[in-house]
Parts: structure tokens; sequence; C-alpha cells
């Protein structure tokens, strides 16, 4: 009788890959719907049918508390990167010893993220984990409360029935040194895989600056030394455990902590727009926009070049990063514009510009946007208006651009509609998925409060009007329009309906009926999406914090603004003196932004010299959109130009000479910064004229906080003849070749029709005008004779 075992077969790598992939696609699409429940907006009546369906009054399924929320939801993104980006996996083919380091990496990211979601239940003063547990916050509290109602019995008080939440006693004491430092070498360390070195480098720098200069202290004392070189830490006796209220605030702050502004902003402002993103992708829809672009543009010498641009504008709005547009748009955009006798340079340029420019077109810019916002105070609301002349007048650069160069090709334009351009009943279906929910963020954001129930339909379905002085107020709100009330002018709750919009309009796609898991993929690839991005956020945190532990941003503004006016020139925001401070903030952006992304090339510049710019006579919004403005210009900037890379990587050519070719079909994204610094106006909103060193909220000198329209007006007149000027002379054509003079005619002209004074650009602009007009009779007169 032989004897036989069952034993099960062993493990092999696919299977384990495999078993691997799929946790992970079920831990990111978890994720994305717990996000999605703690960001749904208030609907009226829901919160209470969720109570009288379940019968627990304690329950809650949407906005979650943060004390709770934000430590599990960390915890859940680095186990999601941990498995994405797994250096175990990626070194498959690497030495053993490699393998293994990057097995203890991919460990580590996930012990140290637990860990610190452990940490932070643990010191958090509103949750005291250890004290809970041992009840020794019960106790805490009960005492705190008995001393409080006898304190109130004693003088006639109303007895409280609540009191502040006492410190933790049960905390990880010194230990919480070694987490802290420990977790951020592994996040750092894992950040230079996922996101790459430069980020990682300033991050390091900005951290040995900060540890540095505390051990100068320390050893040193804070006497006689200069303060650039000493961060201290408390009073005398010195003690290094000073330091750990510091460590505490790392975790803890909710402005500058590891789970504080910057998780705040992910999960309940953008979360629903990076959702939107990956559903768009997921969408028929990006498709039918590219042909729509293809039959508005057919009729204009650039025709490809021009559909680039539109497709790259509608397309960037609503994925908001520049490497994504890239390869979704520039696939088809690119061998079109080839095919139309374009180089493969200037294809790769443009497509890489116009993709850039998607970050600052409105309504959704990107993540950037939505961080500034978090740091300027400014609503979104508020941001995409003050966007929107700026990006048009970008695009209508761009547009320029492809005029002058399909005349210096003699490229001449399609005319008829081409079998690849007509659109199908499915397609309008396609355009209406990218439409709908655009329109229902506009919609949201642009309506305020105080005007749902005052229109039409209020009148129809019921609401309850009062006028009085003139102004109209709603009252006893039906259920759609309390729903309309409560998201109006709220960029997370418009987020959430255009994303519940979209998953109904997905379902006209054939395709996605025929196929709904296509759904649950977008979904999850939301969800890695986040978990990566905000492994990069931590990046930023840290050099967020140790900036402002250090005071280094307020010394440098103090510093320079006290030798601007050790010269008699700083007072009142000098304009030589103002373009100086610009032309440093500017290279400083495009600098700190080479090979990193929009967000933290924008934070940090931002903590360094937006108070430098403000003290010298910008509105803090003007000073930070300018430095918003370069931080997306970086994407395109070389030696480290990241869509332009991208793009080159479709044309087969080289990336340095697609970079250069970017710079100079986009170079408006440089100079639009510098306008809008000196001319506020053309940002529209009143956070553009506040004046920073007014205690009282007073204005720049010369507005009142409102836009003149005729002003405006004719500023736009004179902006869009610089601009003409700017795109011909760069290209050295307009209807014929430009001698040297002309164009550097042209470009002196450029500048002096902006000038601010009126005796410098009113000559600039006849002498503009007169040159554009002498060019095209010239070229006329010359037509015949050749």
């Amino acid at each position: 009788m032989s004897n036989t075992s069952s034993e099960p077969a062993a493990s092999t790598p696919e299977a384990d890959t495999k078993a691997t992939n799929r946790l992970l696609y079920w831990l990111a699409v978890l994720l994305v719907v717990v996000g999605l429940m703690n960001a749904t907006p208030g609907i009226p009546g829901y919160d209470a049918l969720v109570k009288q369906v379940t019968g627990w009054d304690w329950i809650l399924l949407r906005k979650f508390p943060r004390e709770w929320f934000f430590p599990f939801v960390f915890a859940g993104m680095m186990l999601i990167v941990a498995l994405k980006h797994s250096m175990w996996r990626a070194w498959a083919g690497k030495t053993a010893a490699r393998r293994r380091f990057g097995l203890l990496m991919d460990v580590a990211l996930v012990v140290a993220g637990v860990g610190i979601a452990l940490t932070y239940l643990v010191e958090f003063e509103a949750i005291c984990l250890i004290d809970q547990l041992t009840g020794e916050r019960a106790r805490l509290i009960a005492e705190s409360l008995k001393a409080e109602k006898e304190w109130a019995s004693l003088y006639g008080l109303p007895e409280p029935t609540t009191v502040d939440d006492p410190q933790c006693v049960g905390t990880t004491g010194g230990w919480l040194v070694a987490i802290m430092g420990a977790a951020v070498v592994i996040f750092l360390g894992y950040n230079t895989k996922v996101w790459g070195l430069p980020l990682v480098i300033v991050a390091i720098l900005v951290a040995a600056y900060t540890i540095g200069t505390v051990l100068v202290w320390y050893f040193h004392g804070p006497d006689d030394i200069n303060k650039y070189l000493m961060t201290k830490l408390a009073g005398e006796p010195r003690m290094l455990s000073d330091g750990r209220p510091k460590v505490h605030d790392i975790l803890v702050n909710d402005a500058s902590g590891l789970l504080g502004r910057f998780m705040d902003i992910i999960m309940n402002t953008i979360f629903p727009y990076l959702i939107l993103g990956s559903l768009f992708g997921a969408s028929a829809g990006g498709q039918s926009l590219i042909k729509l672009a293809f039959r508005w543009t057919r009729k204009l010498n650039g025709g490809p070049a021009h559909a680039a641009i539109v497709s790259s504008a509608m397309f960037g709005t609503i994925s908001g990063g520049p490497i994504v547009n890239v390869l979704s748009t520039g696939v088809l955009t690119i061998p079109m514009m080839v095919k139309r006798g374009f180089s493969k340079v200037f294809a790769g340029g443009m497509e890489a510009a116009a993709s850039s420019g998607g970050s600052v077109m409105p309504p959704v810019m990107g993540v950037a946007a939505f961080v500034l916002a978090a740091l300027t105070g400014v609503p979104y609301a508020d941001i995409i208006i003050a966007a929107a002349i700026p990006a048009l007048c970008y695009f209508f650069c761009l547009f320029l651009a492809a005029v002058y160069q399909a005349r210096k090709q003699n490229i001449t334009a399609i005319g008829a509609l081409t079998p690849e351009m007509h659109l199908g009943r499915q397609d309008y279906l396609n355009l209406g998925m990218i439409f709908g929910p655009i329109l229902v963020i506009l919609c949201l954001l642009l309506t305020s409060k105080e005007a749902v129930g005052c229109g039409p339909l209020g009148w129809i379905l019921g609401a309850t009007v009062e006028i009085s002085g003139g102004v109209c107020r709603a009252s006893d709100l039906p259920w759609v329009l309390g729903i309309v009330q409560n998201a109006a002018g709220d960029a997370g709750s418009a987020g959430w309906f255009a994303v519940i919009f979209l998953v109904l309009l997905l379902f006209l796609d054939p395709e996605m009926r025929a196929k709904p898991r296509k759904l649950i993929d977008a979904m999850s690839n939301a969800g890695i999406l986040i978990s990566t991005l905000y492994l990069m956020f931590l990046a930023v945190s840290i050099i967020d914090f140790c900036l402002k532990f250090t005071g280094l941003p307020v010394f440098i503004s103090l510093d320079v603004l006290g030798w601007l006016k050790s010269l008699g020139l700083g007072d009142g925001g000098s304009v030589v003196f103002q373009f100086i401070a610009l032309g440093a903030t500017m290279a400083l952006a495009v600098l700190l932004g080479m090979g990193m992304p929009a967000v933290p090339a924008y934070v940090n510049v931002a903590l360094l010299m937006g108070p430098v710019l403000a003290g010298l006579g910008l509105s803090i919004f003007a000073a930070h959109m300018f430095i918003f403005y370069f931080a997306v210009a970086s994407a395109i900037t070389p030696p480290v130009a990241l869509a332009a890379f991208a793009a080159a990587s479709l044309t087969k050519q080289d990336p340095m000479a697609t970079g250069f070719a970017a710079v100079k079909i986009g170079i408006v994204m440089f100079v639009i910064p510098f306008v809008f610094a000196m001319y506020p106006e053309l940002l529209l909103i009143e956070q553009a004229f506040l004046d920073p060193t007014s205690t009282s909220g007073g204005y720049l000198p010369g507005y009142d906080g409102t836009v003149d329209i005729v002003a405006l007006a004719l500023l736009l007149v004179r902006l869009l003849l610089a601009l003409v000027l700017l795109a011909s002379a760069l290209a050295r054509f307009d209807t014929r070749p430009l001698a040297a003079w002309e164009w550097i005619a042209r470009l002196v002209l450029a500048a002096l029709v902006m000038a601010g004074d009126p005796l410098v650009y009113g000559p600039a602009f006849a002498a503009g005008i007169a040159m554009l007009v002498w060019h095209r009779v010239s070229a006329r007169q010359a037509a015949p004779a050749a």
C-alpha cells in the first residue's frame, strides 16, 4: 500500500505577483470608495436616513472625524505604494543583495506607514490611544469635568457638560524622535524611486540645514552668531530633549504635520478631481475630443498643430498633468502634425507646450492649483476666474506660433472634412462625458449660496423668496435646491457631483456597458495615483515644516527688503527691484522645478520668495500666482523638461532640442506672470489687489478692489499686440521672413507696449501697429515681383 501525501503546490513567482496585484487592485478600489464616502457633500436628510436605516445614532457615512480617518488612510496609502512600486519586484534581475535591500525597503515603508498612524493615535490629544486603553483618559476627563462643575456651582454659572481634551499621559516619550527620524528617512528613500532624486535632494538639504543649525545652537549657544547658522529650540539650559515638542508638531500639527494640511487637501478637496481624471481616461471621450479639435481647426493653416492646442487645452483641464496630457493626445496629434509637414522637433515642442498649458487652464488646473488655493486662502472658484485671462493669452500665443510656423513652411489648411473628422451619434455622447462634468463643476463653483432659489427654478419648485433692499433671500428650499446650495462654491462638493455624473454618463458608451469592469479599473488606478501622490506630499511636508521651523523664509524676506530700503529704492514697491525679485523668483522656481512635479516646486519657492514679493508691493495672491506659473513652466524648461521629454519619446527626436522648441513656442508662459504682476487687474478678483502691508485690508496703491472694464479692455488690446509682436519675432516670420532688425524691433516694442507709463506704451503701441501694417503692405507689393 503506497503512502501518498496531498501537499499544496509550491508557490511560483507568477502566482505571488498575481496575488500581490490583486491585493493592490482591491486596496486601491477600497481607498477610492471610502474616500468618496468621506467627501460626500451635505445632502439634506442623508445623515438622518443613515441613522434611521441602521438604527445607530453614532454612525457617520461622510465627513469622517479626521483624527481617526487620516491615520488609517495614511497607513493604507503607504501599503498601496509599497505594492505598486515595490523595489523588490522592480529589481528582479538584480543581485541578491540588492533585491534583499529592496524587500527591506518595501517592508520598511509599510511598517513606517503603520507606525506613524499608530503614533499619531497615541500622541494626538483628541485621541490619546494608550490612555483610552488603560482608562486613564476617562479618569482625567471625569476629574476635570467634576472640577469644572464645582467651579460653575460656586459662581452660579451653567453646569458644563464637556471639557477640553486633556494632555496624553501614555505617550511614546523619547522614542518619538527615533520613530519620526526613521520614518522620514524611509519616506525620502522611497520618494527617490517613485518621484526622482531632485525632490529628495532638496528635502535632504533643508532637513540637514535644520539639524545642523540646531546642533550649532546646542554646542555654541544663541549669542554672537549669525541667525542663519542657528535654530533655537528653547532657553537655558540647552537640551536636545527640548526638540521633542517640535518633532511632535511634525506628526500632529494641522498645518505642517505629516497628516496635516496636505492630507486635508488630498482627501477633502482634490480627491474627487483625481478620480475624475482617471474616469475620463477610461471613457471614449478623449478620441472624440481630438476628432472635434481637428474638425474645428481644419480651415486653419496650422491644422494639426492647432488641433493639438485645442485638444490639449480641453483634455489638460481635466487631467491636469502635462506628461499624462502629452502621452494621451500626443499619440494622435504629433503624427498628424508631422504628416502635414511640420518638423518632428516642432511637433514635439508644440505638444509639450500645449499639454503643459493644461495645468493653467480652468476649470480643473491640476493639483498645484488646489494647493495654491489652500496656501493663499482664496476659494477655488476665484482661482479659476483669476486664471482665465492668463490661460487664454497663453493658448492664443500658441495659436500664433502655429500660424507663423505654418506660413514659414508653406503648410496650407486641409479645408474639407476627412473621414477621420466625422462625428457620429456615439461621438456626441462621448463628448457629453467630457463637457457634462466640466459644466457641473463650473455651475456649482460659480454659483453663490445666496443666489440658490432666487431664479425661476426656485419659484417653480416652491422656494420662499424674499427681496429686501434689492437683495434676494430664498428659504424653505426644496430638496434638490438644498443640495445645490450646500455644494455651491465648494470645490470638493463640485468635484464629487461631477464624479457621480460622469459615472452615470460612462454607461452611454457601449464598450463600458459590455465591460463595466473598466469602471472599477479606473477607480483602482485613481487609488494608486492618490497614494503615490501623497508620498510626494510627505517630502513637501518635511520641507515645509523645516523651513518654517528654522525661520529661513522670514530671515530672507526681512534681509532682502531691508537691503532694498537701505538703498532708498525698495519703498513703495520700486518697479526695478520688483523685476529683480521677480526674475530671481522665476529662476528659483524653474531651478527647483527641474525633474520634480509642480507642487513641490511651487510650495518650496512660495515659502522662500512669497514674503519677499509681497513686501515689494505685490498682493499675496499675485505673488503666489506668479510662482505657480513658473512651477508649471518647469515641465518644458531644459535641461530637465519632463513634458518635452515625454513628447520626444513619441517623436524619437533629441529631448533637449524638443525642450528648447517647447520653450520657444510656449514663451508666453514665462512672460505673462510678469504682466499680471505689474497689472493685477488681469486676475479679475479682489484678492489680487489686496495690499499685504496693510493691517486694515486695504488695497494696493491705485486700486480700489474693483476692475475698470474700459481700462481692462484697453490693457487687453495692448497685451494682444504684444503677443503678436513676440510670437512673430520668435518665429522670425510673419507673412514673409523677418530681417534681423525687424524681429529685434518687434521684441523691443512688445516689451515697451506693456510698460506702465503712457508716454512709453502709447508711442510703442502706435509703432507696433505701424510695423505690422508696413510689413503686410510691403509683402503684398513684393509678391507680384516674386
